[in-house]
């Protein structure tokens, strides 16, 4: 286990704990997705020389430019970046953990569907 991984863990498992979520792996990649929409791209599970560990989030508020403020971040490639998409490398100094899964939860409600947000707003 690398010293990102946690962090990865703790992304992954709490986007997983969001109403209709599920895991899956195109490309031979980790991402959430919530119905057959991706709002989490966690890349490979282990770096390699085409992969440097990163995650990719998309956010429309004031915390689009935050997120690109962390040394490495970049708009998402393959034309992600132009609809909001962030990808930040764990290899930064990154903010608290709990500003990364608050990023991670305003992708999830740019993303999900109507219901599947007002069912996360019910939540205790």
């Amino acid at each position: 286990m690398t010293e990102w991984s946690p962090v990865r863990d703790e992304l992954r498992d709490f986007a997983l704990g969001l109403p209709e979520t599920r895991e899956d792996h195109p490309w031979g990649e980790s991402v959430v997705k919530v119905g057959k929409k991706v709002f989490l791209f966690l890349g490979m599970d282990e770096p390699s020389e085409k992969w440097a560990p990163s995650f990719s989030v998309k956010l429309l508020s004031e915390a689009h430019g935050h997120a690109l403020t962390v040394e490495g971040a970049a708009p998402t490639g393959y034309g992600l970046g132009k609809a909001g998409w962030v990808t930040v490398p764990f290899l930064a100094e990154l903010p608290e953990t709990e500003i990364l899964l608050d990023w991670v939860e305003e992708s999830y409600r740019t993303i999900a569907p109507k219901r599947a947000v007002k069912a996360l707003d019910e939540r205790p």
